[in-house]
């Protein structure tokens, strides 16, 4: 077998391999060989079928398996040989067309391989950490809320008009062509006004009303309505308002607390200051992570692979073309060409991407299967009731298992990049984190 270098340039490489026609052979015979103990055929015993014979029923299937084999095993020693990492999957072209059987093989390999990256010295970077504490205000706007989804509701004056966001007690009874239909009928049933609990242009017509009052609602059910016997049909719903409520907020207390969990007032307002300093880390980490990022771009340069570049373009390209187009669902569109602006956000993505799995892996960093299943499990909580289907999907996806461990892995080359820099905390107000983030958010729409 040998292996020509047919091209060197740059991170580009091409390469001849030839397979004579004896490797083939005898690669051929040692499968005959293996499978000869096992062979029966009529006229012999099991595993007594002459070689010959075996050779002219079996060879020319076993030869393209031979020729593959050969093929691959050159690619693997060459790769171990060289060092060489392909940026993308190989081109192989077997150049002899017109090949027969007793024909060497003659095959062209190209590919780009990934770049050698260069070391940093981590204690080089200086990074500042934003660090927000949970102020009384911050406290207090996070208790209200608490109450305002507590609210209760409290009987109106008498004679007192029901506006949106009130609660009115109703009996109704639903009638298509003057008759009551199955399920349009009850009695003291609380609705919130602009809950959007009823079907469109119910809640609307109940507003103004008073209690005693009574109303003939005239509406249509949706065109996909459930029921198949109600989907678009004209219906008249009897209505008599009993009590019409107004909504009032909970009274933050030691009641609100134990309706949330805790033990008592004093345990929610610990509960909620944790909680808030919790996601004024996460957002004070992504904007650390966003400054780290953009001094390794200053500081690291290498050559990059074309091809990765082009494909990080195009997807870039296809994926901001589809957010302006949302109506556009699949991929029957015009073909999308990538922009100077997609193919340098490319590269710096690709540049990044190469240096932080080049950190990670000098460094060992790795993503436990414990990390993974947690991964696993916070995706799954966007599927209600179909996490089951969600974890097999994923079990059976390697593609989607490399999506989830993908930015777990960067987050933690970050955290060992993070462990050598010189990183100094800064406390700050929440304003001004927000303000960083919407910064950080506004480079990112650019």
């Amino acid at each position: 077998m040998q292996v020509t270098e047919t091209l060197n340039d740059g991170l580009k490489r091409g390469y001849a391999i030839t397979v004579t026609a004896g490797e083939l052979d005898a690669k051929v015979n040692e499968k005959l060989e293996e499978a000869q103990p096992t062979i029966e055929m009529k006229g012999f015993r099991k595993g007594k079928v002459p070689m010959a014979l075996l050779k002219k029923q079996f060879g020319q299937r076993l030869m393209g398996e031979a020729m593959q084999e050969s093929i691959d095993g050159a690619m693997s020693k060459h790769f171990e040989d060289s060092g060489d990492r392909p940026a993308m999957q190989p081109k192989v072209e077997m150049t002899n067309e017109d090949w027969k059987e007793g024909d060497d093989v003659e095959v062209a390999l190209s590919y780009e391989a990934l770049p050698d990256v260069p070391e940093l010295d981590f204690s080089d970077i200086e990074i500042e950490r934003m660090v927000v504490k949970a102020d009384d205000t911050s406290l207090d706007e996070a208790l209200a809320n608490l109450a305002e989804t507590a609210q209760n509701f409290e009987a109106r004056k008498k004679g007192s008009k029901a506006k949106d966001g009130d609660q009115v007690v109703i009996d109704f009874v639903g009638k298509k062509d003057g008759e009551p239909f199955e399920g349009g009928t009850a009695e003291d049933y609380p609705l919130v006004l602009g809950s959007n609990s009823f079907i469109p242009g119910f809640e609307e017509q109940l507003i103004g009303l008073k209690t005693g009052e009574e109303k003939a609602v005239e509406l249509s059910f949706p065109e996909d309505y459930q029921a198949a016997d109600l989907a678009g049909q004209a219906v008249v719903f009897d209505v008599t308002v009993k009590e019409v409520k107004a909504p009032k907020a909970a009274e933050i207390n030691d009641e609100l607390a134990k309706q949330f969990g805790a033990e008592d007032l004093v345990s929610l307002k610990a509960q909620i200051s944790e909680r808030l300093e919790a996601e004024y880390q996460g957002a004070a980490r992504a904007v650390s992570k966003r400054k780290l990022l953009d001094v390794l771009d200053e500081k690291v340069s290498f050559e990059l692979p074309p091809s990765l570049v082009d494909a990080e373009a195009g997807q870039i390209a296809h994926q901001l073309w589809h957010e302006e187009n949302p109506e556009v669902e699949g991929h029957d569109h015009p073909e999308i060409e990538a922009t100077d602006e997609h193919k340098e956000l490319a590269e710096r993505r690709v540049k990044l991407g190469l240096f932080l799995a080049d950190v990670g892996q000098k460094a060992k960093v790795e993503v436990s299967d414990a990390e993974m299943t947690q991964a696993v499990m916070n995706q799954a909580r966007q599927y209600p009731g179909q996490e089951r289907q969600f974890f097999e999907f994923v079990q059976n996806n390697p593609q989607m298992q490399q999506q989830l461990r993908a930015p777990l892995f960067e987050d933690k080359v970050v955290d060992h990049i993070f462990e050598g820099a010189k990183v100094t905390e800064k406390e700050v107000s929440k304003e001004d984190l927000q303000k960083a983030v919407e910064e950080m958010e506004a480079e990112d729409e650019a």
